[in-house]
């Protein structure tokens, strides 16, 4: 059973690397220039959105922790595991799960006003200008996603780790029900 979890552990955490480093360079590598009115070159890039760029960086992190994590899980499928650092593995599994799904949440908030527009600030839509920006920013956007849920899982798996971690198979639990 340790085996079997470590490898989905380790498989989980593969994808999620490459799922965030594909996110990060969607959207860090995304750049479109368009010539307005004949005259003036405009140049979209990630950096025109901020929560776009907080998104690469965060994804660029969240990658190098999965990796170290995936590092780890491989030596402990060849030598056991450690129990000694899985309160600190959950912890730390939980809090990248959360601060990739917040700046993907707020990177698409974002992007909603690149599609829609707001009128009553006067922004107009972006995205009917640079199209193939907006189509790679989203699929950006998709594999964070993805990414992120693979993150949970992952998470969840730590959590599996630290219990059985801290419960023995051997121990009984006795109801005293006082005298009768």
């Amino acid at each position: 059973m340790k085996g079997g979890m470590l490898k989905a552990e380790s498989f989980l955490r593969l994808f999620s690397v490459l799922l965030a480093i594909l996110a990060a360079c969607l959207v860090g590598l995304d750049t479109q220039t368009k010539l307005i009115f004949f005259t003036i070159e405009r140049k979209a890039t990630n950096k025109d959105l901020p929560a776009l760029s907080v998104l690469v960086i965060v994804e660029a992190v969240a990658a190098g922790y999965q990796f170290i994590q995936l590092c780890k899980c491989i030596k402990a499928n060849q030598s056991g595991f450690h129990k000694s650092l899985a309160w600190l593995d959950f912890f730390l599994d939980q809090m990248v799960a959360y601060v990739t799904f917040g700046a993907l949440a707020a990177a698409a908030q974002a992007s909603c006003f690149a599609v829609t527009g707001a009128a009553h600030f006067e922004w107009m839509k972006l995205c009917n200008i640079y199209t193939r920006f907006c189509e790679q920013i989203g699929g950006g956007l998709a594999c964070g996603l993805l990414g992120s849920l693979l993150m949970a899982a992952v998470s969840s798996i730590s959590a599996f780790h630290l219990f059985r971690a801290h419960t023995t198979s051997k121990q009984s639990f006795v109801v005293n029900r006082g005298p009768l």
